[in-house]
This record gives structure tokens, C-alpha cells and sequence, in this order.
């Protein structure tokens, strides 16, 4: 365990450009079509965070060869097209911490012959994998123990793969993602009616080429996927994630006389809820140098200290858009004017922690008023004059990333004394936080 972090000091003022690293949906997605189609597909800009070091680790159990070019910077991985996994006896793999990894990866195992033992850690063994399960086993997958809806579990492949109907309503990426990666290996056509969620995997499957219908009705999509079709390797360069971004995007706006450039970020619109929710907010945060890569919308994120946010009441239809940055989000309206509402946030207590309720623990931490709703929302009475000068510890959260982040943002930009605990967290999905904070924006950060 390292030793907590200690923050005094807030951010002086800057006019700083940074470069965020890769996305971190992306890259997993990356690795996974990488590792089942033909040939060396090559990633730059590919994140090296403990959750897509976990997929990789996974992969190269099952026969993957995965190789680093260090002088060009690039991930190369060698597919052999689908179903050419390598079965060991007593195969064990471990996500660690990464839903992603272990909710998509347990799709392309759906043809094993042999049981495979599925693992992750504390926290991760304890989320839901029950919305997984049961589409993976309307495919011919046989899951144990039965009943059973958390790791560890065993999963076993068929032969006799069939194609499925399915229905999802959570608006989860992950649950449609992973119907999608095992529909690739099942003959006939799978069809999928989900709500609308980051859609990575859809344009994915369309520069691939690989057969995918999509069709937009009423608060569904429609997508129709034929299975059991080979596609070729391919190269990709990752954008920066904006789930990352946001953390800086928040935090040059709680900073006086500030301003910011996030270079060459993803901003597909299933993922800019938080800039919509910011802006409606009274942020101004502009969008410059607009390019469109293999399906992707990517764009320089400009952004600068705001004198005086206002509260919202947010519109249902930025959540699932937003889902991994309301934690950020939460800090934005404690400094708000106004009542902010935000409602049906179920999702958010079934991440890596609690974040619902993480995020009214640490507001009521640091005196903001707030209240959660019986509508899995919360209710948060905004400060704009707030500022801290008690002492806070950030402490027992499950080493979930976002909460240490939004702590690190929030002692940042409030001030007061805070220790943080279990810093290492962030190495799930952004290595270089911290790096970025002392190096690029001069911040004070003590062990």
C-alpha cells in the first residue's frame, strides 16, 4: 500500500496546453477486435493503465501475441482471426479491477471447450455480472457455479453457438458491447434493441466492415450483427479520453484566472454529457480544430476559469452520456448558484464504489448541503463563495479512481488540508494524474 498523498495548497493561476492519455474504452475495444482479427494490427497512443494492462494480460494467456515497439510507440497485436484463442487446462484470468476487461472478454469465450476461471479483485468481485450472464448463456455458454452472479465464476464455451434477441434498458455500453463481441462468433444474426450508449464498439464494427446494421427508433437503438465473419487486422490511434479530460476541464474552472487546452480529445457525443451539462451550467467550453477519425469525432478541448457557475436541473438524457464524470460533475455544482438536481443516477452505485453515494459523503464532508432522492438522484444546495481551510481525509472508498480524482480536483481548487489515501488508485485508468498536475500546472502534491 503507498502512502496517502497530502494536499495544502491550491493551484495557482495558469494558461497551460496538456495532452491527456488515451481513451480508456478505446483501448480495451482496440485489443479485443485486435486480438480476434487477421494479421498485426498496430495502436499508438494506447493507454497503459492497469485496466488495459489487464486485458493485454488476459489476451496473451489465451495465445495472443502482443509485443511494445518502444522507438515508434505503438501496441502490436497478432490476431488469427475468430475463434483462434488457445484453451490451456486451468486457465485462469484476471481483470483486477476493469469491468470492461472482464465483461467483454468473457463474450469472446463463449466457444471454449474447456472451463475457464474468471477473477478480479476485492471490488470488482463484488459487481453485478448477472446482465452478462444471461445474454452469454442464451449464446450456449455455460456458466458456474449456477445462481451465481459475481466472481469468481467459470465459464464454459459451446459448439453450438445461436444467435440471440436482446434486450437492454440499463443504457449500458458494456452489456451491448459484450452482446456484440459474442454475436462475431455465432452464426446467423444477433439482434440487439438497447438504449443509447457510448458507441465505440458500433463504429468499431464498422471501419472493420464487419456486418452491422444500425437503426435509431424512440429512445432505442436497433443493431442487427452477422456472425462467424473474418475481418482484417488494422491500425488506430487513440484520442485522449475525455472521461479523463473532464477532471481538467473542472478543475480550470474552479481555478481564478485560468485557462486550458486538452489536445486531440474523443468527443463522441455518446460521451460529452459533461461538457453539455458544464456549459448549460454557464461553463464556456469550446470545441476547436473538429476532425473526424475512422468514425470518431475528435477535437481540441479549449476551457477557462469560470467567475460564476449556476445550478441545473439535468435533463435524464445526459446521463448515460455522462455516467463516469458526475462525480466531477457533483464538485462543479457545489460551487454553483442555486439548487442543482440530477436524477436517476442508479448506474453509479454499481461502479467500482458507490459513487452516489460517495459523492454526497464528500460533499457533506466539506459543508455543501446536499441530499440523496428516492429516485437514485441527488439534490446539492451550491456554495460559489466555498472555500476550506479544516482538515479532510479521503479513506476506506475501494480505491476507485474517481473519488480519489474528484478529491485531488476538489482539494485543489477549494483549499483546506487534505490526506488521501491509496493514491495508486488512479494507475486504473490515468497514470499520469499526477504528473500532469505537478509538472504542467505547477501543483503542490506531498507524500
Amino acid at each position: 500500500m503507498s502512502k496517502p498523498i497530502l494536499i495544502n495548497k491550491t493551484l495557482k493561476n495558469f494558461n497551460k496546453k496538456i495532452n491527456v492519455e488515451g481513451d480508456k474504452s478505446l483501448s480495451i475495444r482496440f485489443a479485443l477486435l485486435a486480438s480476434q482479427a487477421i494479421g498485426k494490427s498496430r495502436a499508438f497512443n494506447l493507454l497503459k493503465s492497469e485496466d488495459v494492462l489487464s486485458t493485454l494480460n488476459c489476451l496473451k494467456k489465451l495465445g495472443v501475441k502482443i509485443e511494445w515497439n518502444k522507438k515508434h510507440k505503438f501496441c502490436e497485436i497478432h490476431g488469427n482471426g475468430l475463434n483462434s484463442f488457445v484453451y490451456k487446462d486451468n486457465l485462469i484470468l484476471n481483470g483486477n479491477n476493469s469491468g470492461t476487461c472482464v465483461r467483454l472478454l468473457t463474450s469472446l469465450l463463449i466457444n471454449s471447450p474447456k472451463k475457464i476461471k474468471i477473477i478480479g479483485d476485492n471490488s470488482l468481485s463484488k459487481r453485478d455480472m448477472k446482465r452478462i450472464i444471461d445474454p452469454l448463456k442464451e449464446f450456449g455458454a455455460t456458466f458456474y457455479p449456477r445462481n451465481k452472479n459475481t466472481l469468481p465464476i467459470y465459464i464454459k464455451g459451446s459448439t453450438y453457438l445461436t444467435p440471440i434477441n436482446y434486450l437492454e434498458i440499463k443504457g449500458s455500453s458494456q452489456c451491448k458491447s459484450s452482446v456484440m463481441l459474442a454475436a462475431l462468433l455465432t452464426p446467423g444474426e444477433t439482434y440487439i434493441k438497447c438504449k443509447p450508449s457510448r458507441n465505440h464498439t458500433e463504429l468499431l464494427f464498422k471501419y472493420l466492415k464487419i456486418p452491422i446494421k444500425i437503426k435509431k427508433i424512440k429512445n432505442f437503438d436497433i443493431i442487427k450483427i452477422k456472425g462467424k465473419q473474418n475481418f482484417k487486422s488494422f491500425n488506430y490511434n487513440i484520442p485522449s479520453d475525455i472521461s479523463s479530460s473532464a477532471f481538467f476541464i473542472v478543475l480550470t474552472l474552479l481555478s481564478k484566472g485560468s485557462k486550458l487546452i486538452l489536445k486531440k480529445v474523443g468527443v463522441n457525443k455518446s460521451r460529452t454529457g459533461v461538457i453539455n451539462i458544464l456549459n448549460k451550467m454557464g461553463a464556456k467550453i469550446v470545441l476547436k480544430n473538429k476532425k473526424n477519425y475512422k468514425g470518431e469525432k475528435i477535437a481540441d478541448i479549449h476551457v477557462k476559469s469560470s467567475k460564476s457557475l449556476k445550478s441545473i436541473n439535468c435533463p435524464n438524457k445526459f446521463n448515460s452520456s455522462a455516467i463516469d464524470e458526475f462525480l466531477i460533475i457533483f464538485l462543479a455544482a457545489a460551487k454553483a448558484k442555486g439548487i442543482s438536481y440530477f436524477r436517476n443516477l442508479e448506474e453509479l452505485n454499481k461502479k467500482e464504489s458507490k459513487r452516489l453515494n460517495w459523492g454526497s459523503k464528500i460533499l457533506n464532508m466539506i459543508g455543501v448541503k446536499n441530499k440523496l432522492t428516492i429516485n437514485h438522484g441527488i439534490k446539492i444546495w451550491g456554495q460559489p463563495n466555498l472555500k476550506l481551510n479544516k482538515n479532510y481525509e479521503i479513506k476506506n472508498y475501494l480505491k476507485d479512481h474517481r473519488v480519489m480524482a474528484m478529491s485531488t480536483i476538489a482539494a485543489l481548487t477549494l483549499g483546506g488540508k487534505w490526506k488521501i489515501h491509496n493514491p495508486e488508485s488512479i494507475k486504473t485508468s490515468f497514470p499520469s494524474f499526477f504528473k500532469i498536475i505537478q509538472k504542467d500546472l505547477g501543483g503542490k502534491i506531498n507524500r
